[in-house]
């Protein structure tokens, strides 16, 4: 069910990207001189330029959003830390329990009667 999902989604972009690329075959010079020379330009499809754009945009995008998210993740190690920090001492308190109930004698009088009722 899933791949039929992901080939509903997937086969319709694919197919406009296509469509896309064929009506964008046109060249296109690019220079990175603001002063004209001709050194630093090249001629490259329209399309090829568009989805180089868009991927470059998806990366700095991606990487904005990884920088603005530092705290959290570093918010999460400390948790992690201190999580794991508490389940050591609890296992620690365990074991002493265990041990001070099998220390204790078992010959001390256990409760008969019934608490009364609140």
């Amino acid at each position: 069910m899933r791949k039929f999902l992901k080939a509903l989604v997937l086969v319709p972009i694919a197919a406009v990207l296509i469509i896309f690329a064929l009506a964008n075959r046109q060249f296109v010079t690019i220079t990175l001189d603001p002063f004209g020379d001709k050194a630093l330009a090249f001629s490259v499809p329209l399309f090829a330029l568009a989805f180089v754009l868009v991927i470059l945009g998806v990366v700095v995008g991606g990487a904005a959003a990884w920088l603005r998210q530092h705290k959290w993740r570093r918010a999460t190690r400390e948790l992690d830390r201190a999580l794991s920090a508490t389940r050591v001492e609890r296992d620690s308190l365990r074991q002493q329990l265990a041990e001070a109930q099998a220390a204790q004698p078992s010959d001390m009088p256990r409760l008969t009667h019934r608490p009364p009722a609140a």
